[in-house]
C-alpha cells in the first residue's frame, strides 16, 4: 500500500498537471475540487481508494486540446497538388472535393470558426481509395488526421465513452482521437458508417447526428469526461460502401460523393507509377532492381478476374516484391542483379 508521503507526492504531481493545462473555467474548477478532496482525505489519514480513478480522469482531461490547434493551409492549388500526387484519375471526385475545400477556405478566411455542413461522405466499393482521399484532404489543409473505424462497432459507448461510475470506464473514440491529434481542428475520418452492427445502429446513428450537426457538436458530452467539449472545429469526413444502412437523419448531414470503379488502364498507371515504387521500397528492395514489362501488367492487374478497387492489385504487387526479396536474402540472385518480369516468368512471382 502506498505511504502517506507517496500519496502526497502523487497528488502534488496531479495538481501541477492541472495548473499547467488549459481548461475551460468550469472544468478547471471541477478538477481543482477533485484535487482538494484528495488532499482532505490524506490529511485525515486515509489512503483514498479512488486515487487511481481520479488520477486517470485528471490525466485524460489535461490532454484534451481545448485551445491547441494547427495552422490551416488555405492554398487551394496546394490541395489540388496533393490530390493529384496521391491519387491517379478520379477527376470528378477531385473536383467535388476541391469545390468543398474552396467553400471551407472562404469561410475560414472570413473568420468562421466552425466547419461547414454537410460533411463529405465518400461512398464506394472496397479498395477504391476512400480512406487515402480523406488523408490527402487532411494533408492538404495541414491538419492532423485520425480514423475512427465504425465497421463492426456494436456499443455506442465506443463513441461516447462510459461513465466513471464503472471500474473499467474510459473516454470514447472521438475524445481519444482528438487527444491523439493534439489539436482541436484536426480531421477525423468516420470510416464505414454503414457497417455498424444492427443491434447498436440506432444508438450509434443518434450520436453521429450529434457529431455531424454544427448546432449540436459545439457541446458534445462524452460520458467519461462529463463536460461538454467543442468539436465544431474538427473537420469530419465519412466513408461507406453504400448508403442503405445509414439513418436518414445522418444522410441529411452528408454530402455524398460517389467513388467510381477503376478501369484496367487506370490500374496500370496506378500500379506502375504509384504502388509499385512505394511497395518495392517498403519491402527493402534496391532501386530499379525489379523491372516489370508493360505487357505483363494485365496479368498482375487481373490475377483472379475483375476487381473494382486496387486492394487486390496492391496485395499482388506486395507478393511479387516479397518473393524477390526472399531470392536476394537466400542468395539465389545478387543484390544488384536486375529481375525482369515478363509474361513467361510472372507466374513464378504471383501469389499461389
Amino acid at each position: 500500500m502506498d505511504s502517506a508521503q507517496d500519496l502526497d507526492n502523487q497528488i502534488k504531481l496531479l495538481d501541477q498537471k492541472i495548473n499547467s493545462a488549459r481548461f475551460p473555467p468550469e472544468l478547471l474548477e471541477k478538477a481543482k475540487g477533485m484535487i482538494n478532496i484528495l488532499k482532505i482525505s490524506l490529511r485525515q489519514g486515509g489512503t483514498y481508494s479512488n486515487l487511481e480513478s481520479v488520477a486517470n480522469y485528471l490525466n485524460v482531461i489535461s490532454q484534451i486540446p481545448f485551445e491547441a490547434e494547427t495552422k490551416d493551409n488555405l492554398d487551394l492549388s496546394f490541395a489540388k497538388q496533393m490530390l493529384d500526387k496521391n491519387h491517379y484519375g478520379l477527376q470528378d471526385v477531385k473536383d467535388r472535393i476541391l469545390e468543398y475545400l474552396a467553400s471551407l477556405i472562404l469561410n475560414l478566411k472570413n473568420g468562421q470558426k466552425g466547419n461547414r455542413a454537410p460533411i463529405i461522405c465518400l461512398v464506394g466499393l472496397v479498395g477504391t481509395g476512400k480512406t487515402t482521399l480523406a488523408a490527402s484532404i487532411a494533408q492538404s489543409l495541414g491538419r492532423n488526421f485520425e480514423r475512427v473505424p465504425l465497421g463492426g462497432m456494436g456499443d455506442v459507448r465506443d463513441l461516447r465513452g462510459q461513465s466513471r461510475l464503472f471500474a473499467d470506464a474510459e473516454p470514447g473514440q472521438i475524445i481519444k482521437k482528438m487527444i491523439h491529434t493534439k489539436s482541436k481542428n484536426c480531421v477525423i475520418l468516420l470510416d464505414e458508417l454503414d457497417r455498424v452492427t444492427e443491434d447498436a445502429r440506432a444508438d450509434i446513428m443518434g450520436v453521429l447526428v450529434e457529431l455531424l450537426d454544427p448546432e449540436q457538436n459545439q457541446a458534445f458530452t462524452d460520458h467519461y469526461i462529463d463536460y461538454p467539449v467543442d468539436l465544431s472545429r474538427i473537420l469530419f469526413i465519412a466513408t461507406a460502401n453504400n448508403t442503405t444502412n445509414i439513418a436518414t437523419a445522418v444522410l441529411d448531414r452528408l454530402e455524398i460523393i460517389q467513388m467510381p470503379s477503376y478501369s484496367d488502364e487506370e490500374k496500370f498507371m496506378i500500379g506502375k507509377n504509384f504502388l509499385f515504387p512505394k511497395i518495392a521500397k517498403a519491402c527493402g528492395l534496391p532501386p530499379n532492381i525489379v523491372k516489370i514489362e508493360d505487357n505483363t501488367w494485365p496479368i498482375i492487374i487481373r490475377p483472379l478476374g475483375y476487381d473494382s478497387g486496387i486492394r487486390t492489385l496492391e496485395r499482388t504487387i506486395e507478393g511479387i516484391c516479397r518473393k524477390v526479396a526472399r531470392l536476394i536474402v537466400e542468395g539465389k540472385i545478387g543484390a544488384n542483379t536486375q529481375v525482369t518480369l515478363n509474361s513467361k516468368n510472372i507466374s513464378q512471382f504471383l501469389l499461389n
